[in-house]
């Protein structure tokens, strides 16, 4: 398979909206992916098919019925095989010449600098839960001066958030250091998205559990934050077209045919996330 392989060709459809100068320049490129579930295994496919070249792609888990709704490599002859091993595989199947590193431990402390090594850009794929490591992987970007980028599946829409070198940092916007698991969820969410567009047609509110880690998804949501999340990786890779840099944001939202664009200086320390913080931790009784 590999010997009929040709990038260019492969690639071709690509050109207009990227130079052939441009189209080479991401094949050179390399993306960290950590997280490879519902949005993280669509960001790589994605990326895979502009033809981005080289990857470092992390994830512990296996795939499971309960992936079936949202998850791209989730299939009854991939029940029970691990993620990154799937995934991988389905990017080579696109590309047989890339260059994919797979951390099947998943991210963690002891191996995150051998994750960012080389990397020209992150794009978060952890589970919305997962605060601790999220944490410490875009403070890690953020000292490594390498942008990160977060696109969050929400009810039927996504919202974006870019942390650009130099620029406000992921803690400097979310405020979570010091906060009970309960708050940095809280804080997360709301940062994510100040102007809550899905909140509005939320049918079953008991769905939703912070405590057991357990929220609704839809395959809708993944599939937009792939759009939206690999065309601001190639405005960050090829240097060109307008970036909303924290604390600007995006949400677009597919249910309501709405499109915003949120803006929250000093992040959630701004007056309106405070009040919305305090509403939110006084209906889920949480001190």
């Amino acid at each position: 398979m590999a010997e009929t392989f040709d990038y260019e060709t492969a690639f071709s459809r690509n050109l207009g909206w990227v130079t052939e100068a441009e189209q080479q320049l991401l094949s050179a490129r390399r993306i960290a992916i950590a997280g490879l579930g519902g949005v993280g295994g669509s960001h790589l496919l994605s990326l895979a098919r502009l033809g981005v070249g080289s990857f470092h792609v992390a994830d512990m888990d296996i795939f499971e019925l309960a992936n079936f709704n949202r998850q791209v490599g989730a299939t009854i002859p991939n029940l029970g095989r691990a993620k990154a091993d799937v995934l991988s595989e389905m990017a080579a199947a696109i590309n047989p010449e890339l260059d994919i590193k797979t951390f099947p431990e998943g991210v963690a402390l002891n191996n995150l600098d051998e994750f960012l090594a080389g990397v020209d850009l992150y794009v978060d794929g952890l589970d919305f839960f997962a605060l601790d490591i999220r944490q410490a992987v875009f403070a890690a970007c953020a000292d490594k001066g390498i942008p990160a980028i977060t696109a969050a599946p929400l009810g039927m829409g996504v919202a974006l958030l870019c942390f650009m070198p130099g620029k406000m940092t992921f803690e400097q916007y979310f405020r979570m250091t010091g906060l009970s698991e309960n708050e940095q969820l809280l804080h997360f969410l709301l940062g994510l998205s100040p102007a809550m567009l899905q909140s509005a047609y939320l049918v079953d509110d008991n769905r939703v559990d912070l405590a057991a880690h357990k929220g609704p998804s839809t395959n809708m949501a993944c599939e937009l934050c792939a759009g939206v999340a690999v065309t601001h990786a190639l405005k960050v890779l090829l240097n060109r077209g307008e970036i909303l840099a924290a604390p600007y944001g995006l949400h677009f939202d597919a249910y309501r045919n709405c499109l915003k664009t949120t803006w929250r200086p000093w992040g959630n320390a701004n007056p309106i996330q405070k009040l919305g913080l305090f509403i939110a931790k006084k209906r889920l009784g949480i001190r």
